[in-house]
């Protein structure tokens, strides 16, 4: 018989808090909702495991990294509000916005593929928030479709949130180079089928990392399918090493996509991060252009989402049939240039001819 949760119902923080109910549990900790009557607010709460408050070197890093996650202003990043440790079993706590609506991976597999627009929206504003933890200094380490929230605000449908910044940071010192923690709930420390090859390898990471996992994320959104054919998180880990990607194209049968975005996902994908775009800056702006293509709907394809359908519009933007061209004007200007020259010729014929009846 499970034991029950000692937090449920419990006030903490000298009763500023009162939890409500769990919303999760991972490889870290618990999510909590809980009440703050003091500003009339409902926040999330992540507890993390006693245990891990044992270190105190890992005291001291999740301080200076919940520090710097409470910096962060981006409003497509989840908001930090206090951080700290518990009284009692000096627990590591997070105080966070709460949000409601529902993860990028239950909406993809509730919904199949989401059209091209919608899917570069989402990964464009989520290209934001990361570029502002890149220049701080942060990287996520854990980027998956499970940590990217969807909710709205005001009137935007897809407003994502990016949860979990700089967590997987805090133990990864624990791990020796090369080795992997996985969890069967929370995969905390690193998810196989979003790692970039260097932390399959485990190398030192950087931002980069996180373009690469990004791309992943992208990748699944339009087709509902991985990038690698794989069985299991070893598989993965070997595939994100020393395979291609299955090109975005050819994934999914009767799936088309805009040309050149294929090349773009590509390109974030590469084994080499010097490879992959510098920036998440950058690689939202090569996005850019196919965010708002298919304006123009085409005669629908049964059991294909309008944006995957095979276009017979230009590259770019899918525009209206054009009215019937003009003459070019250089073919203008060729016409009155040698009607000039006939009537220039025609004036000095008469002038010879009265010349002539003159004389």
């Amino acid at each position: 018989m499970q034991a029950p949760d000692p937090f449920l119902q419990r006030e903490i923080l000298g009763g500023e808090f009162r939890i409500l109910d769990k919303i999760g549990t991972g490889g870290m900790g618990s999510v909590y909702r809980a009440a703050q009557p003091a500003m009339s607010r409902t926040v999330a709460i992540k507890i993390l495991h006693p245990q891990l408050a044992l270190r105190k070197d890992l005291i001291s890093r999740f301080r200076r990294e919940a520090r710097a996650m409470s910096q962060l202003t981006h409003p497509n990043t989840v908001k930090v509000f206090m951080y700290g440790q518990l009284e009692g079993d000096n627990s590591l706590y997070i105080v966070m916005e709460h949000l409601e609506g529902q993860n990028l991976s239950r909406i993809v597999k509730r919904e199949g593929p989401l059209s091209v627009p919608r899917a570069i929206g989402i990964l464009m504003q989520v290209c934001g928030a990361l570029q502002e933890a890149h220049e701080k200094g942060i990287v996520h380490r854990d980027l998956k479709p499970e940590n990217i929230f969807l909710c709205r605000n005001g009137g935007l449908q897809d407003f994502p949130k990016v949860l979990d910044f700089g967590l997987a940071k805090i133990t990864e010192t624990e791990m020796r180079p090369g080795s992997i923690q996985l969890t069967q709930e929370g995969m905390v420390f690193g998810t196989p089928e979003f790692m970039s090859p260097e932390q399959a390898q485990g190398k030192i990471l950087d931002h980069r990392s996180d373009i690469y996992s990004l791309a992943i994320i992208l990748y699944e959104a339009l087709t509902t399918k991985l990038p690698f054919r794989a069985q299991t998180p070893m598989d993965y880990l070997q595939k994100h090493v020393l395979e291609a990607p299955i090109p975005l194209d050819q994934r999914v049968q009767n799936l088309f996509f805009p040309p050149g975005l294929a090349q773009v996902i590509e390109r974030a994908l590469a084994k080499q991060r010097e490879a992959r775009y510098a920036s998440a800056h950058d690689f939202a702006e090569a996005l850019r252009p196919y965010a708002e293509m298919y304006q123009q709907r085409q005669p629908s394809q049964p059991g294909v989402p309008p944006s995957h359908q095979r276009s017979t519009a230009p590259p770019l933007l899918a525009a209206a049939p054009a009215a019937p061209a003009a003459p070019p004007k250089s073919r203008f200007l060729e016409f009155a240039l040698v009607a000039a020259v006939f009537l220039l010729m025609g004036v000095v014929l008469t002038a010879v001819a009265l010349k002539y009846v003159i004389r």
